[in-house]
């Protein structure tokens, strides 16, 4: 079934042997991580640990993003980090703690050539932003976070259809699905011509659920349940 998608799978995640072994699979397309990823998982050398990964991974992209907060401190990031591998985005919060937008840096690296995947996009109008600031010639990623939409209430697939159609006027820009949640998010990605979809390890790992028979998932739950409750050694004394 994986192969029938047209958007593209990315991992998300910043499990070093979890990145080695994906790396490997035909249907992951490019890796994804950022600084929260990276503490829960013990990261403490920032440079080493994605110098570590893009030697695990030549030949597919990989985003690691930026942590200063300084517009100037940023920029010098970005240039760094796109040093690091011919096949690094960079990944730029669409603003910086103060609610700055970050729309002049991503001008200036995307004049530079400088692949950026802009990310913490979650409206319309930040969406339309950022494409006004990207270089026509220069390839990017927005990333929408469909997940964080869909914790408010609303439905994410509207607003990732209009993204799609309003990141046109840059060809070589794609939308990508972020903040995946579950596996039918593969599905809205595809139905709302996203070009990519990043997944958390933990949701890969559910990939042989897709297209399972319902009534085997539900069987195979019923004595989830069974089993569960022996192993607690649960007893009900009935009084007849």
């Amino acid at each position: 079934m994986l192969k029938d998608f047209k958007v593209k799978i990315f991992a998300d995640g910043a499990d070093l042997e979890n990145i080695k072994f994906l790396s490997t699979k035909t249907y992951i397309k490019g890796f994804t991580t950022n600084p929260s990823l990276m503490r829960k998982k013990g990261v403490s050398d920032y440079k080493n640990f994605a110098l570590e990964v893009l030697k695990n991974c030549q030949n597919k992209p990989v985003s690691f993003e930026i942590f200063a907060d300084d517009l100037g401190d940023m920029e010098r990031q970005a240039i760094e980090i796109s040093k690091w591998g011919e096949n690094v985005n960079v990944k730029i919060p669409v603003t910086n703690t103060k609610g700055e937008s970050t729309k002049e840096l991503i001008k200036a690296l995307s004049e530079r050539k400088i692949i950026c995947n802009i990310t913490a996009i979650l409206t319309i109008e930040q969406l339309k932003t950022i494409v006004n600031a990207l270089d026509v010639n220069t390839p990017a990623i927005l990333s929408i976070f469909a997940g964080r939409i869909a914790d408010t209430g609303i439905n994410p697939s509207p607003i990732m259809a209009e993204a799609v159609k309003i990141a046109k006027s840059k060809p070589k820009s794609q939308i990508l699905w972020a903040s995946t949640r579950e596996l039918f998010n593969i599905f809205q990605a595809e139905s709302t011509g996203c070009q990519i979809i990043t997944i958390p390890h933990d949701i890969i790992n559910k990939f042989h659920l897709l297209g399972k028979d319902l009534t085997d998932l539900s069987l195979e739950t019923v004595k989830t349940f069974y089993k569960d409750a022996k192993s607690a050694g649960f007893k009900i004394d009935i009084n007849d």
